[in-house]
């Protein structure tokens, strides 16, 4: 089963020529989740040819303009694709007046379902077959919130070998054992899952941070993280106008990464506008001297989330 991560926006505040606001996207085989919705988020998905009627939900940090701007537009275009299947929003309070306000405005014609959730994290927002999205509390200028994408835990490896020693012949049989069954040997007796299979595999997990103060308690709620999308707006040198602003320094963002521990890679978003590609590279040597295995995500960058196993 494919997991890949789409970054459709890395900027913070106002958008740029080749940098739109923040916003990524998530597709676990069939299903899309987009994560934020900023400003030229419809421009990212049609250049990477993204089919955008298909998103399942949308998961809003905050109603902040920089995070949400991109969000008519969004449900408006589902409107003209013959969208058939509901659209789920979460996010904080004030999610459901800023859409249920810009629909009244707009007047948009809008041809599905529409269903808002506000949330008070921490807590599950959403579920579907294999994995769960959970919602953590950041600590920013108004309520905001982290996720987190986390797949169940996967059987084990199926070891036919074995099944053939124990006597069961290859066949439906061995499908019942690979689904947690008990089956009965050619002899009679009965042969359990644990005898044939593996130990338990974790599932993959995807995390995505932004704007918030830094805060030790993310540490725990990403920790293990396939893939940590993570706030990295300043260099060192404006930590305090950081913490006055309830933002992250890209050193801080990989101080996270490092203490959350059993994080692969961590990609750094949402900039600021002050910053050229040049100082970036800076921003980006900061955070890899904590946390090695980060780097800078870029618009329409398409990243793979394999499996350990």
């Amino acid at each position: 089963m494919n997991l890949e991560c789409f970054v459709l926006g890395t900027g913070g505040m106002m958008p740029l020529p080749g940098r739109h606001l923040t916003s990524a996207l998530l597709r676990r085989d069939g299903d899309l989740f987009l994560f934020d919705c900023g400003e030229g988020t419809q421009v990212s998905l049609r250049k990477l040819n993204l089919r955008w009627k298909k998103i399942s939900a949308i998961f809003i940090s905050h109603t902040h303009a920089d995070h949400v701007t991109g969000l008519p537009g969004i449900m408006m275009l589902s409107s003209q694709v013959d969208r058939e299947e509901p659209l789920t929003i979460i996010g904080p309070p004030k999610i459901k007046e800023y859409v249920e306000t810009a629909r009244s405005v707009l007047d948009m014609y809008i041809n599905y379902e529409v269903i808002i959730k506000e949330i008070n994290a921490p807590c599950e927002v959403y579920r579907g077959e294999g994995y769960a999205v959970r919602a953590f509390p950041l600590l920013h200028s108004k309520p905001c919130v982290g996720y987190v994408l986390e797949e169940d835990t996967r059987p084990g490896i199926f070891h036919p070998e074995r099944a053939a020693e124990l006597g069961v012949p290859r066949g439906p049989l061995w499908s019942r054992l690979q689904q947690g069954g008990v089956v009965q040997a050619s002899d009679g007796t009965s042969v359990f899952p644990e005898q044939v299979m593996g130990d338990k595999r974790s599932g993959r997990k995807f995390a995505y941070v932004t704007d918030t103060k830094y805060i030790p308690e993310i540490a725990s709620h990403v920790s293990d993280s396939d893939l940590l999308i993570c706030e990295g707006m300043f260099l060192s040198d404006l930590e305090e106008s950081a913490a006055e602003k309830k933002h992250l320094t890209a050193k801080q963002a990989a101080t996270i990464a490092k203490d959350a521990g059993g994080i692969k890679k961590m990609g750094l978003i949402h900039y600021s506008p002050r910053y050229t590609m040049r100082d970036l590279r800076t921003l980006l040597k900061e955070a890899k001297t904590i946390f090695p295995e980060t780097f800078l995500t870029e618009d329409q960058q398409q990243i793979e989330i394999p499996y350990d196993d």
